[in-house]
């Protein structure tokens, strides 16, 4: 089978076309021909060689997310599985690939109406961004910003904070274009990638999710709220200074927090309710999923390029 496999670690240009031997489920595991294939952020991250300490090496094939239909299963799994279209997470990696291996339970069935692109844009993009809200402890009227808005996570943060009834979303975003298709999708207040402008934007804010940090990242605690929370879902322009929560310190009267959020830490059952949930609400017309460009498995480097340049609003899918 075809698979993009990690060759030299740094920038895209590291991402080769592999050939595999096809793969073979164990106990509890379920093969998924493969027909829709997410590239995220954390792609990105681990292509780099930023967390090679947590023993990425030579040869890894990316990709946390994919959807198609099971062709195998395992033992332990009901064979009632095989011919069903599904969504799955694959974990740190094993998506960009003709076939994939996952853990059945988390298999998803993807419902009428679903197709397999919109899958991998909504489903965890979209689980980060609900449980991301929930660690801000985000509630109907609280204001919210969304940092990085243009991206898979930000996006779907953008839409469920505005369904979930805030106040106001404000995003931060490169250009006028793009915040007009924030707008589009719940954004109220469209701010510079600094956070300034937006007109009568609110001076400050209830719910700070991040998905940037960086070395920006401090200056945007001067835009929280008294007792407001930022929450860091993402890092795509690296860790914030050593010393960012100083500048939080400095602001003690105003009782802030910061947190950072990884969905490794809600349990399995919670993740899956809520991604069939999200799916539905997909197929309902009340969230929609924004595919940037369907590209080739083979154009996995293009993919990275495009990401690395910031030029891509919403998530590209790879096709096998």
């Amino acid at each position: 089978m075809k698979a993009v496999a990690i060759e030299a670690f740094g920038g895209p240009d590291g991402l080769a076309v592999i050939d595999l031997p096809d793969l073979s489920p164990a106990e509890g595991q379920a093969l998924i021909a493969t027909e829709a294939i997410g590239v995220g952020g954390v792609d990105a991250l681990i292509r780099s060689g930023a967390v090679a300490a947590y023993g990425f090496r030579n040869g890894h094939v990316l990709g946390s997310e994919v959807a198609g239909t099971v062709i195998a299963v395992g033992e332990g799994v009901q064979p009632s599985w095989i011919g069903q279209r599904v969504w799955a997470f694959t974990g740190v990696g094993g998506g960009y690939a003709e076939q994939a291996l996952v853990s059945a339970e988390w298999l998803i069935p993807l419902p009428a109406g679903l197709s397999a692109a919109d899958a991998v844009t909504l489903g965890t993009s979209g689980t980060v961004a609900h449980f991301g809200l929930r660690h801000a402890r985000f509630a109907p009227g609280y204001s919210v910003l969304v940092r990085g808005a243009a991206g898979g996570i930000g996006i779907m943060a953008v839409q469920l904070a505005a369904r979930g009834g805030a106040s106001a979303v404000a995003v931060t975003t490169s250009s006028a274009e793009r915040g007009a298709r924030l707008g589009l999708l719940g954004a109220s207040h469209v701010l510079d990638r600094a956070g300034r402008g937006g007109g009568d934007s609110p001076a400050g804010y209830d719910v700070i999710i991040d998905i940037i940090a960086g070395h920006d990242l401090p200056s945007f605690f001067a835009k929280l709220n008294p007792n407001g929370r930022m929450v860091a879902v993402g890092a795509m322009a690296g860790d914030p200074p050593a010393d960012f929560g100083m500048t939080m310190f400095a602001a003690f009267q105003k009782s802030m927090s910061f947190a950072t959020f990884s969905a490794n830490t809600v349990a399995e059952a919670d993740r899956r309710a809520v991604t069939a949930e999200l799916f539905a609400a997909g197929v309902r017309g009340e969230l929609r999923s924004l595919v940037h460009e369907l590209l080739p498995l083979e154009q996995a480097v293009l993919a990275h390029r495009m990401m690395a340049a910031g030029e891509v609003f919403g998530r590209i899918v790879l096709l096998p």
